[in-house]
């Protein structure tokens, strides 16, 4: 009869989950046993690292990925950057060591007491099986609630559980398939094209999920068709719309008041794929103005039955893009008093944007722009940015051209440490595309250990360090809040090149803009950090 791991192992075989992101402890091992040779095995330094990397990977591929973990105190390390995943709806799926069943009970060491309760105000679904025979089913589970949910799942597994017998009942779930299927159907499709051809003045939010789903170019069109602006939704994680657009009004700032005021004079608000909204500063006021209504367009149900205003339908955005498409494009009409008002404020689709000259500093470091400018002109057009930066967010914008989809990624809970890692992770999913880290030293200490990550599989990127010796965007944050004496908010005498050099990554600091153009122009196969020291700036 077959063990539990060796249908175990062949359903993450089948299921293509091949690549494992782990950091093991004893309880671990006996999953690892055996591993097929067709596996690959990505060994990170602690499991906040670990999860990271998965993140980025999952993202980049748009497939689940699996993370193996140790128990509640390799999980408690680990969900951190799981609130990450979760704001961005990365499947991932967890699967954790236990101890072995009798110990369980007693709490002896390395035992996770009700583990699935650890895991569960986070991610989407979280289980132990009640029995050995279970796990297989309960595997399966966790896969396919994550392709489902688009969200982390988590499986606890007692270790002993692994090379016990199951019996051929097991063997059904190899050959399972559960698929969904999520268009809008007749009576949703005609109430949305006429809430939307009958809008005079509509408007466009566009969140990641239309990036994370490949539907970048296809939004493009749909905002062309219509006429009206484009905003990234609060606090976006991946940039779903080409920034420099004529279209583009950039990301909506995270707050109630600036993003009702952004929407005065539209009849109609039209979210494609993000919650409604991801406000962060507490700014009140009216959600929407006198007279705009907002219809959002959502995959995740807790998104749309969560959200405090306008009306909502579960679909698939992808799906709704392409309705609204094919209605347009049928009824041969102009695109509206939406596209006249744009084209009036000379937002109409044409030519992108000029990018305007950047900003220099006034004493020692470059202006960050000076250094987003040099990754402009210096990075091929099809580079991904994985950006943990966020007291330079203003000067990014201002000075990035973003054009083609899988183009930028961003912690999406705001959680530090998904940056370093995050670029691993996407670097590894796509070795054929460059791939640049940007990260500020205030975040890199939280998943420096990716550099060995990086170092050991020679993993080709490139991460440029932006050290300006403080917590940027906390000194912001005080400034809002009324508290510019909070202690805490320095970090000197950190030196990046040495800390990178030791985890085996080439290194060098590089004092200007010629020198850091001539470093960002070399195309090396390894992993490299490039030190530059910034000038600090606000992230709006």
């Amino acid at each position: 009869m077959p063990s539990v791991r060796r249908v175990s192992h062949e359903l993450l075989e089948r299921q293509g989950l091949t690549t494992v992101f782990g950091n093991p402890g004893s309880n671990e091992l006996p999953f690892l046993a055996e591993l097929p040779d067709g596996f690959r095995y990505v060994l990170g330094l602690h499991e906040g690292t670990v999860v990271g990397m998965a993140d980025g990977y999952a993202q980049a591929t748009g497939r689940p990925v699996l993370v193996n973990l140790h128990a509640a105190s390799g999980s408690g390390n680990a969900m951190g950057a799981l609130t990450n995943a979760v704001a961005s709806r990365t499947p991932l799926v967890v699967v954790a060591g236990q101890q072995v069943r009798p110990a369980i009970g007693p709490e002896a060491n390395l035992a996770s007491v009700d583990a699935p309760a650890l895991m569960k105000p986070l991610v989407g679904w979280a289980a132990e099986p009640a029995c050995a025979g279970d796990v297989p089913r309960a595997l399966a589970q966790a896969v396919f609630e994550a392709r489902l949910q688009r969200r982390p799942t988590y499986l606890s597994v007692p270790y002993d559980d692994w090379s016990a017998d199951v019996d051929d009942n097991a063997l059904a779930v190899l050959d399972r398939r559960v698929l969904r299927a999520a268009v809008p159907g007749g009576e949703q499709r005609r109430w949305l094209v006429e809430q939307v051809a009958s809008a005079r003045r509509p408007a466009l939010v566009l969140g990641g999920d239309i990036d994370s789903a490949g539907r970048f170019d296809d939004a493009v069109r749909l905002a062309e068709r219509l006429g009206g602006p484009v905003w990234a939704a609060p606090s976006q994680f991946r940039l779903p719309f080409p920034n420099r657009h004529p279209l583009f009004r950039g990301v909506l700032p995270a707050g109630i008041a600036p993003v009702s005021a952004a929407f005065e004079g539209h009849d109609l608000v039209l979210v494609l794929g993000a919650p409604v909204f991801r406000y962060h500063e507490y700014l009140p006021g009216r959600y929407l103005p006198e007279g705009t209504r907002l219809i959002q367009v959502t995959e995740d149900a807790g998104a749309a039955a969560r959200a405090p205003m306008g009306e909502a339908l579960v679909a698939d955005p992808g799906a709704v893009i392409d309705v609204l498409l094919e209605a347009l494009d049928a009824s041969g009409a102009p695109a509206g008093a939406g596209a006249a008002a744009g084209a009036e404020a000379g937002a109409g689709a044409g030519a992108f944007r000029p990018v305007p000259e950047p900003l220099a500093a006034e004493g020692p470091g470059l202006h960050p722009e000076q250094v987003f400018a040099a990754l402009r002109d210096e990075m091929p057009e099809d580079t991904a940015y994985v950006v943990e930066s966020t007291s330079t967010n203003a000067a990014w914008w201002r000075q990035m051209d973003l054009r083609r989809q899988g183009s930028y990624y961003f912690p999406a809970a705001g959680g530090l440490g998904f940056g370093l890692p995050g670029a691993v992770g996407v670097a590894m999913a796509q070795p054929g595309r460059p791939v640049v880290g940007v990260i500020g030293d205030g975040s890199a200490n939280y998943g420096i250990t990716a550099l060995w990550t990086a170092a050991q599989h020679r993993v080709p990127l490139t991460v440029v360090l932006l050290r300006n010796g403080t917590y940027g965007a906390l000194r912001w944050f005080g400034g809002l809040l009324g508290v510019p004496d909070a202690p805490g908010l320095d970090i000197p005498g950190l030196d990046f090149t040495r800390i990178a050099e030791g985890y085996g990554v080439r290194a060098q600091h590089v004092g200007g803009v010629a020198q850091l153009r001539a470093a960002l122009a070399e195309t090396p196969d390894h992993p490299r950090l490039i030190q530059v020291d910034t000038a600090l700036t606000t992230p709006s």
